[in-house]
Order: structure tokens, then C-alpha cells, then sequence
């Protein structure tokens, strides 16, 4: 039997998960595993030799490291996997964290985006896997306050009205997103429960939102599949295509 791929997805509050990542990530191909941030051994060999690791969003920000300690030892293991070009995955809350691994300011934004909206790609940004998202009706999930600064040996990849830095790379092993490509709509339901406090802070209509997620499910669901699809087959064509083949024969 061939080895698997080992993913770690580093989870900060449980309904923020890998989403719609998972399914791409076939089991035959790819073992993986939730390391709890809060919680977990961040220093553990299986996060720091993982063959790809992928940080998921929070509600909390880089700035509350005094709060919670397990922040600064998120920051050293991700320094660590970038500095030596480890597959490293982003979202949200991760890509700013990745940010302030590479030095970068991590600070409060001009305004709170939470919603379903664009982005603009940067030719960078054409040329790599966000490509799908430049589709005059791409839309995608922002849920956040914060922003970071654009690391000096990174990529920027894109942007929108509100934010400069809305993704980067750095090589081709990493990538930063500020918004949210792998949220499930189906799911969000969850997302509406545990962030209730924060929707009534911003004065945002839950029943609003709610169709707005049901409205770009399966533009989504086609979104990060072709996203995801194509970063992770950059890393790993071999189990890519293994995962491909064993969908194809069981269809």
C-alpha cells in the first residue's frame, strides 16, 4: 500500500473547520488529523514534519498573544515550517499569522467585512491557483477585522475596495487567504451560533447572510475545488491524481 500524505489542520474553535478542503483530500492519499491550538502540543514532530498543514480562522487575533499563550507558539511553528519551505495553508485568522511569522504588522482594518463578496486578482494572482476567482461573479466569504501587511518576500495575489492584501504567496509552497474559499454553506449555520455576539455587534441581518450563503453554495462548492485542487496538485500530483482515480472508479 502506497504512505499517505500527513495534513494537520490547526483548528482554533471546532466549527471552523476544513470544510469544504476535506473532500479533497482523499483518505487513500492523504491521512488527516485536527491539532487544537488551544489545547495541543504546537511543537509536537507530527505538526512541525507534517507533509502540509493548514491553518484554519478564530475568533481571536494575533494581537491577543498576552491572552492566549498558544498564539506565540503558533507563530514559532509556522516560522519555522516557512522557513523551510513547508507546505503551509492560511485562512483567515492562519494567514495572518503567517503574516506576523514573516515579521509583518498584524492590525485592525478600516472596516469589518463579514459577507459574501469579490475579489481582484493581481497579474500574480492571475497567474496562479486563485485564477477561478478573477470570474466577474466569483464571490467569496469574508469574515474578518483585522489585516497584516504584505510580507517583503512575498506575493501579493489579491485585493478588493476595503483591503490591500487579500492573499499571497510565498514560493509556491504557501498560501495566504484572508477570506474564507473553504466555508461550507451548509455548515454556516454553525458559524452563525458560535459568532452571534460579533453578527450583533456589526449589525449584520443573520437572515440576510443566510440566504446569501444559500444563494452561492454551489458556486462555492465549485470554487474551492477548483482552487484547492489546483494548489494541492502543484504540492502533491502524484496523490492528487491517485485520489482522482479512485473517485473515477467508484463513480
Amino acid at each position: 500500500m502506497t504512505e499517505r500524505r500527513s495534513v494537520v489542520a490547526i483548528r482554533h474553535v471546532a466549527f471552523e473547520d476544513l470544510g469544504l478542503i476535506a473532500g479533497l483530500l482523499d483518505p487513500d492519499a492523504f491521512d488527516v488529523a485536527y491539532c487544537e491550538a488551544a489545547t495541543d502540543d504546537l511543537s509536537h514532530r507530527s505538526i512541525r514534519a507534517a507533509d502540509l498543514v493548514i491553518v484554519l480562522g478564530g475568533p481571536i487575533g494575533v494581537g491577543d498573544a498576552r491572552l492566549y499563550g498558544f498564539l506565540s507558539e503558533e507563530i514559532a511553528l509556522i516560522e519555522s515550517r516557512l522557513t523551510r519551505g513547508k507546505p503551509t495553508l492560511g485562512i483567515c485568522l492562519g494567514a495572518q499569522l503567517m503574516a506576523a511569522a514573516l515579521g509583518e504588522r498584524v492590525h485592525a482594518g478600516r472596516v469589518k467585512e463579514i459577507g459574501w463578496g469579490s475579489v481582484s486578482l493581481t497579474p500574480d494572482g492571475m497567474r496562479s491557483a486563485l485564477a477561478p476567482l478573477g470570474g466577474f461573479d466569483a464571490q467569496v466569504l469574508h469574515w474578518h477585522g483585522d489585516t497584516f501587511d504584505l510580507p517583503r518576500s512575498a506575493r501579493r495575489l489579491a485585493f478588493n475596495a476595503n483591503y490591500d492584501n487579500q492573499a499571497f504567496a510565498l514560493g509556491r509552497n504557501a498560501l495566504a487567504l484572508q477570506f474564507h474559499l473553504e466555508a461550507d454553506a451548509r455548515q454556516l449555520e454553525e458559524w452563525y451560533v458560535g459568532h452571534t455576539v460579533e453578527l450583533t455587534a456589526a449589525g449584520i441581518d443573520i437572515n440576510r447572510l443566510r440566504e446569501a450563503s444559500r444563494t452561492n453554495s454551489a458556486q462555492a462548492q465549485h470554487l474551492a475545488r477548483a482552487v484547492f485542487g489546483e494548489w494541492l496538485a502543484g504540492l502533491f500530483p502524484e496523490e492528487m491524481m491517485r485520489g482522482a482515480g479512485e473517485h473515477a472508479r467508484s463513480a
